[in-house]
Formats: C-alpha cells, sequence, structure tokens
C-alpha cells in the first residue's frame, strides 16, 4: 500500500511522529530546539562530545544559550538507528570547500548515507545544507535510494529548504527570517510549508522547484560577497589617497539607497564559501565567472593585506618586525559568535609568520581548542597580554569594544613606540588622531 503523506503534517502536530535534525551544529540545533516547542524531535549528530553537551545542558555554540538546551525536549542522540522513528527528517550539515576551491560535498553525501540507512516509507527528507543547484537531486536522492532500498517519489519524498541562520545575530534569528521552502512536487512543497510554518514567525516562501531553492541560497550569499569585495577594493585604494574609508561610507550612507556594506575579513561558512560553490556548477557548464570569482580574490587577498599594513606601520614607527611583539584581538569570522571555521583572521597570522612573527592572539568567544586543532593557535587572555608593539584589532567583539582606547593603550604597557590596526572600525577616529599611537584602519 502507497504511503500516505497527506496526514504526515497532522501526525506531526498530534505527536503521533516525530522529526528529527541531522547535523547539530550552529544551523541544526536551533531548529531542533526551536521545533521542540511545538513537536516531538530527535536530534542526530555522530559528535558524542557534542550530544554530551547538549545533553548536559551546554550550548557550545551560544545560539539559543545554555538555559534553552537544559530546557529543550529534543532527544539528542548519537545514535543512527533512532532516526527510523522519525517521518520528517531535515539535514543540516555543513558543505565546505577543499583546497583548490571546489565543493566538499562529503558531509552532505554521509549524512545522505545515514539517513538511507534509516529511512523508512512515507518518510519526507529535507536538506538544507548549501550546495548549488542540482546536488539535492542528482546526488543526495541517489545516495537516499541506494541506501534505503526505496524509491524517491513513491515511497520518500525530498525537498528543499535553505539555511538563514546568521550565527551570533540575536535580532536575525530562525523565526524571524522568513523561509525559502521547496519540493520534488506541489504536495510535498505544501506540507514541508506547512511543517515550517509551524515555527517560522515571519512566513515562508515557495518556490516552484528545488534547483531554484538551491539557486537562491548560494546567490544571496554570492552578492553580499561581491558587495563587501567592492567595498574592500575602496578601502586599498582609499588607502593610498589617504582618505578614510569609513568617513566615507557613513557620508554615503546618508543617501536612501546606500547599501550599507563596510570592508572587512570576509571568512566563516557561508559569504566565504557559498560563492564557489555556484562558480563550480557554473563552470562545469561552461560559463567562468568575471564577477563573483574576482570578488573572492579581492575578500582572500585582505587577510594577507591587513598583515602588510601593520608590517608598514611597525617599520614607520621605528619597530624591527621580527623583534615586536604583535597581539590579535580576534580569532572567530566574526564578531560575537564562536565559529572559527574559515576565519580570515588566520591569513593574517599566516603572513605575519612569513616574516618571522609569532603573533599573540586573545579572543573570549573561540574554542582554545578548535584554535589550537584548526590554527595551531594558543589563545590567551586578556590579562595575560603585555608590552605590545602591535596590536590588530580584527573582530569587533564586544568585549574588544568596551575596551576603549584607554584599554587597548594599557596592551602597550610602558612601549613608546606602539601601532594599532583597527579592521573593524572600532575607535573614535578623533581619539586615534589625538593619541601618541601610530595607526591605521581599513
Amino acid at each position: 500500500m502507497a504511503p500516505n503523506f497527506e496526514k504526515l503534517y497532522d501526525r506531526l502536530v498530534n505527536r503521533e511522529e516525530k522529526l528529527a535534525l541531522i547535523g547539530l551544529g550552529y544551523v541544526g540545533m536551533p531548529i531542533a530546539v526551536e521545533f521542540a516547542k511545538h513537536i516531538n524531535v530527535i536530534g542526530f549528530n555522530h559528535n558524542e562530545k557534542r550530544i554530551l553537551q547538549y545533553k548536559s545542558g551546554i550550548d557550545p555554540t551560544h545560539e539559543v544559550g545554555d538555559e534553552a538546551i537544559s530546557k529543550t525536549t529534543v532527544e539528542f542522540t548519537s545514535d543512527e538507528t533512532r532516526l527510523r522513528e522519525a517521518k520528517f527528517l531535515i539535514v543540516a550539515v555543513p558543505t565546505p570547500i577543499n583546497s583548490d576551491h571546489t565543493p566538499d560535498l562529503y558531509p552532505v553525501e554521509n549524512a545522505s548515507r545515514i539517513v538511507g540507512r534509516n529511512l523508512t516509507a512515507g518518510s519526507i527528507v529535507v536538506y538544507e545544507s548549501t550546495v548549488y543547484p542540482g546536488v539535492t537531486e542528482d546526488i543526495c536522492v541517489p545516495i537516499l535510494e541506494k541506501e534505503s532500498g526505496l524509491k524517491c517519489g513513491v515511497d520518500f519524498k525530498i525537498g528543499y529548504s535553505p539555511e538563514r541562520i546568521n550565527p551570533g545575530d540575536k535580532i536575525h534569528t530562525l523565526t524571524t527570517i522568513r523561509k525559502i521552502v521547496s519540493g520534488m512536487d506541489e504536495q510535498t512543497c505544501k506540507i514541508i510549508k506547512q511543517v515550517y510554518d509551524i515555527v517560522i514567525a515571519a512566513g515562508t516562501f515557495p518556490v516552484s522547484n528545488i534547483r531554484t531553492a538551491e539557486a537562491v541560497k548560494v546567490v544571496e550569499n554570492s552578492q553580499r560577497d561581491i558587495n563587501i569585495a567592492f567595498m574592500n577594493e575602496l578601502a586599498m585604494v582609499f588607502d593610498r589617497m589617504d582618505i578614510d574609508t569609513n568617513e566615507v561610507i557613513d557620508g554615503m550612507n546618508t543617501k536612501w539607497n546606500a547599501l550599507g556594506f563596510r570592508p572587512g575579513l570576509v571568512g566563516g561558512h557561508c559569504i566565504g564559501v557559498d560563492p564557489y560553490y555556484f562558480t563550480y556548477e557554473a563552470e562545469k557548464l561552461g560559463y567562468h565567472s568575471r564577477i563573483i570569482l574576482n570578488g573572492r580574490i579581492v575578500n582572500d587577498s585582505m587577510g594577507a593585506y591587513v598583515a602588510d599594513a601593520a608590517l608598514k606601520k611597525m617599520i614607520e614607527a621605528g619597530q624591527a618586525p621580527k623583534a615586536s611583539k604583535v597581539v590579535i584581538l580576534g580569532l572567530t569570522f566574526k564578531e560575537n559568535c564562536p565559529d572559527a571555521r574559515n576565519s580570515k583572521v588566520a591569513d593574517i597570522i599566516s603572513r605575519l609568520e612569513e616574516f618571522g612573527i609569532r603573533p599573540v592572539v586573545v579572543d573570549p568567544w573561540a574554542d582554545p581548542e578548535v584554535a589550537k586543532r584548526e590554527y595551531d593557535v594558543e589563545l590567551k587572555k586578556i590579562e595575560e597580554v603585555g608590552n605590545a608593539d602591535c596590536v590588530i584589532a580584527a573582530v569587533a567583539h564586544d568585549e574588544f569594544k568596551k575596551l576603549g582606547m584607554d584599554g587597548v593603550l594599557k596592551l602597550f604597557g610602558e612601549k613608546n613606540s606602539k601601532v594599532l590596526v583597527d579592521v573593524k572600525g572600532m575607535y573614535n577616529i578623533d581619539e586615534l588622531k589625538a593619541s601618541d599611537l601610530t595607526w591605521w584602519r581599513l
């Protein structure tokens, strides 16, 4: 007898069926916790350490907080066979890139194998992982069918709803961001929309097919990447013109149609990655990007550019860079977020190391284990820092903003020669000009 998909939504809200999240990181965990306020949820992650943290009421992502984790009814597990209890499964695993900037689909392929091994008839599988158009249907579906022995479109259905969570953002959260939804057919899309409407207060936006939904995700992040690349290029030009970029942008933003982008380090697991997914598929089809990849080239170069600016300022201040103590404030890819994946601060560190400089790195948000494993960095506490020759304020954590000029000056101790590189424009320009610092900002 053919599965009855039409009743799936009703069975979920009546707690007769369960929803499962595969992948419990910055994206999957908040989704699981939000859904668990309304329906029965299984949260699966193969990382047993992460599962133990959640079961202990610890939120290492800081996305929902320890209190919400300790109170949630999500059934956290590293036992993949528990997925057999669920009929609506959401895959929210990372999709990184390889060293040659090609998509690394192993996480989403492996998640598909896990789901496939435990997939039961009458289920709907929705992918949230960022991929280029075609991955869900051309790569994931064959894996699901092979592992499960079931037929897509007959025994189970699929859909795609790109994640739009902005890590560290407490205003634009899961429930307040409109959600793109799609399904392999009209019925599936309708059910997926109904399910997400349970938690998305801002509402859902159905699109006609899965490939379109996949495209929406890679394009929205590519757009941001290109705009920031433009501001970074302006910053490099204005630096040569001795014009303060932030003052120019402040003036520009007085016009109603200014976009508000600012220069900076563009890393992380979305904006610094998604454009490569888009151009990878475009090149397979014979189109070579003339704008997107150039934007990536500019943004990927900014870490080295900042490091070179610091070196020039150290020399200008009469320092011998190789003998200088350089302190970097921040390691994560963005402010007030513990996610250090694909951080462009690492590029600053690498560039400095080319000149024999081993910087001291401070970041109250970053995980020391991740910093050591990914970047071979031993994080220090701000209280342990002193006698700096050069301070590079790389990430605008609130803790660093609160330092103010007085706090920054204390990091230099009694040094006569002091260099401050303010990547994010955290410190007041009038105070910078009035200080005895040799300073530079992007």
